[in-house]
C-alpha cells in the first residue's frame, strides 16, 4: 500500500511539472496584428513576430501562444532596426548611451568611421584629442578601435555600434599631421595597422578625401591600404575628393580604388555641390551603374536635406592644415600666409549660404544661428576674412550648415535602388549639454523623414523599398551578423512605427526637436523605445566586420 502512495505522489509531482513546463511562456515578446516589412523590400504581410531572449524566434500567427509582453501593433508596421550608414555619434555616446536623437526614429545600429576613427591611437593622439575636447569631457582609455568598440558596450549604448578605419587616422598614426607622401616603411606599417584593426572587427577603410590629412593621401596609397581590408572582406568607403567642379574625376578615382584593390566601395552621402555642378548627379549616377554592370560592387549612402554641415576651417585649403591645427592657426595669424590663404580662398566660388552652429569659446557663443554674412557685415568685413577670424579666434573647426544641393537631386538620388540612408550627424538629446550649440536638424529626423516627407507624402519611393534600405541593404553592404531582416533566428532589432504619422520635427531654427511616429523599439530583444518614451535601457552591442567572424 505505502509503494502505491508513493508512485501516486510521484506520478502527480512529475504532471505537475510537466503542466507547469507547458505553461511556460513560449516567448519573452510577442508583437501582434501588425504589418510586416521585413527588410527585403518585398510585399509586407499582416503577421505577427516573437521574440525570445535576444533573437526573432517565430514569424506567423502567433497569437495563440504565450508571451510574458504583448505589444499590440494593430494598424502600425513592424519592421527590422534601422541602420546609420554614417554616424558620428563617437563622443555623444559617451556623454549619453541612450542615443535619444537616433533610437527615436528607429535607428538600431550605427556605423561610424568616415576618415577618422577612435583608434588606432598612439599617445600623440591621445594627448591632442585631450587637449581639443570642447563640451563633452570624457578620458580615452583605449588604443584600438575594436578596444574603443568594447569600451562603449561596457559602458553601456543603447544601439549596436560598428566602425570603418579612419584612413585619416590610420596616417597620422604612421605618419602624423603633415602633407607629405608615405615612404615605402611607411606604407607597410599602414598597412599592418589596417590589418590588426581588420581582423579585431572593423569594417573596411573609411575616407574623406576633403580634409586634412585624408586629402594629403594618394590613389595609390588608398589602394594599398584596401587590398589590406579586401582580404578580410572588408569594404572601402569614402567621402569623395570633390563634391563640386571635381566630383565625376573624384568618383573615377573612387572606382579605381574598388576596380584595382579588388574591394566593394560605397560613396558617403551622394550629392552635387554648388548649382552649376546639380546637372552632374546624372553622369555619377550613369558610372555607379556602368561600373555595377560591370561586376563592381558600389553602392551609396545620402541624407535628406538641401544643406551639408562641417567644420568652417574646412574651406581654408588643404596646404594650410598641414602639421595640424595649431600649425593652421600659426599660418592664420602670420601676415604673408594669411594674405596667401584669404587670396586662394576668394579666387573661389562665393561662400554658400552658411549657417553658424557650433563654437567652443563662450565669447563666440553668441553667434550661434546667424549666418556667416551677417556676422561680416557686423564685423564690416567679406565672409572670407570672417571665416578666417573666427576660426582663429574659436581655435576650432567650428560646425556650420551649407546650402548647397536640391531637392530635384535629393529625389533622384532617392531612387535608386543601391542608395541607403546615413544621417552624417551625431544622435543629441534634446536636454543638457547638448542645448550649448545648436546642429543639423538631420541630427533629429533624418530617417523619419525619409518615411514621412519622402514616402508617406511625396511617395518618391515604397515604404517597403524604404524599409529595405534602411535595414536589409545597409546591413547586407556591410555583412553585418544576422541583422537587417524580420527572419526566424535573426537578433531582435525591431522597430514598431505608425506609417501615419511619423515625421521629423527638427528644423534649421530648432534642431533640438525629436521626431515623432515610432511607438517601440527593440534592440537585441531588449526594448528600448516604450509607447514612444525611451526605457533607459542599453542593450547595444559592438558589431563586427567579417574579418573577425570568420
Amino acid at each position: 500500500m505505502k509503494k502505491i502512495v508513493i508512485l501516486i505522489l510521484l506520478f502527480l509531482c512529475s504532471s505537475v511539472r510537466l503542466y507547469s513546463q507547458s505553461r511556460e511562456p513560449e516567448f519573452d515578446v510577442l508583437i501582434t496584428g501588425g504589418t510586416v516589412y521585413d527588410g527585403t523590400g518585398g510585399a509586407p504581410v499582416k503577421a505577427d513576430v516573437g521574440i525570445k531572449g535576444d533573437r526573432i524566434v517565430a514569424i506567423g500567427n502567433l497569437r495563440r501562444k504565450r508571451s510574458r509582453t504583448v505589444i499590440d501593433a494593430r494598424g502600425l508596421a513592424v519592421s527590422p532596426g534601422f541602420i546609420n550608414m554614417l554616424s558620428w555619434s563617437v563622443t555623444s555616446l559617451i556623454v549619453d548611451g541612450r542615443s535619444q536623437g537616433e533610437i527615436r526614429q528607429g535607428v538600431t545600429t550605427e556605423i561610424f568611421g568616415e576618415g577618422t576613427s577612435m583608434g588606432p591611437l598612439n599617445e600623440e593622439m591621445k594627448r591632442t584629442a585631450l587637449a581639443q575636447q570642447g563640451d563633452f569631457k570624457y578620458d580615452i582609455p583605449w588604443t584600438t578601435l575594436a578596444e574603443y568598440l568594447t569600451f562603449l558596450e561596457k559602458r553601456g549604448v543603447s544601439p549596436n555600434v560598428a566602425s570603418f578605419i579612419g584612413a585619416g587616422t590610420i596616417r597620422t598614426y604612421v605618419i602624423g599631421l603633415e602633407d607629405k607622401k608615405a615612404t615605402p616603411a611607411q606604407l607597410e606599417q599602414m598597412r599592418e595597422a589596417v590589418r590588426r584593426e581588420m581582423e579585431a572587427g572593423a569594417l573596411g577603410i573609411g575616407s574623406s578625401l576633403i580634409y586634412a590629412p585624408d586629402t594629403y593621401a594618394t590613389t595609390e596609397e588608398l589602394i594599398e591600404m584596401c587590398k589590406v581590408a579586401a582580404k578580410y572582406q572588408g569594404k572601402y568607403i569614402s567621402h569623395v575628393r570633390n563634391e563640386g567642379d571635381g566630383l565625376i574625376e573624384a568618383v573615377e578615382e573612387l572606382l579605381r580604388i574598388s576596380r584595382e584593390a579588388g574591394i566593394p566601395a560605397e560613396i558617403y552621402h551622394l550629392k552635387a555641390s554648388i548649382e552649376k555642378n546639380w546637372n552632374k548627379m546624372d553622369r555619377v549616377i550613369a558610372m555607379v551603374e556602368a561600373a555595377r554592370r560591370a561586376g563592381l560592387k558600389i553602392t551609396a549612402d545620402m541624407y535628406l536635406y538641401v544643406a551639408s554641415s562641417n567644420g568652417l576651417d574646412s574651406r581654408i585649403p588643404g596646404w594650410a592644415h598641414s602639421g595640424g591645427r595649431e600649425a593652421l592657426y600659426k599660418r592664420l595669424a602670420d601676415p604673408v600666409a594669411r594674405k596667401q590663404i584669404s587670396d586662394e580662398m576668394h579666387a573661389r566660388d562665393p561662400m554658400p549660404r552658411t549657417l553658424l552652429v557650433r563654437f567652443r569659446s563662450d565669447a563666440l557663443r553668441p553667434l550661434t544661428g546667424k549666418t556667416l554674412e551677417e556676422v561680416a557685415q557686423m564685423r564690416g568685413k567679406d565672409q572670407v576674412e570672417t571665416a578666417l577670424d573666427l576660426v582663429l579666434e574659436d581655435r576650432s573647426s567650428i560646425q556650420v550648415v551649407s546650402f548647397t544641393m536640391n531637392e530635384e537631386n535629393i529625389k533622384k538620388e532617392l531612387r535608386q535602388p543601391w542608395v541607403s540612408i546615413g544621417s552624417d550627424a551625431s544622435s543629441m538629446a534634446a536636454e543638457g549639454e547638448f542645448l550649448k550649440s545648436s546642429t543639423h536638424p538631420r541630427a533629429y529626423g533624418n530617417f523619419a523623414r525619409l518615411l514621412g516627407k519622402y514616402v508617406r507624402e511625396e511617395k518618391v519611393i515604397s515604404l517597403a523599398e524604404a524599409v529595405r534600405r534602411l535595414s536589409g541593404l545597409p546591413a547586407t553592404n556591410l555583412g553585418l551578423d544576422r541583422r537587417g531582416f524580420l527572419k526566424k533566428g535573426y537578433f531582435a532589432d525591431v522597430v514598431v512605427f505608425d506609417p501615419a504619422t511619423i515625421a521629423d520635427k527638427a528644423t534649421y531654427e530648432n534642431p533640438h526637436q525629436y521626431a515623432v511616429g515610432v511607438k517601440h523599439v527593440f534592440v537585441n530583444g531588449v526594448q528600448v523605445i516604450k509607447d514612444g518614451e525611451h526605457t533607459g535601457a542599453k542593450p547595444g552591442r559592438a558589431l563586427w566586420g567579417p574579418g573577425k567572424l570568420k
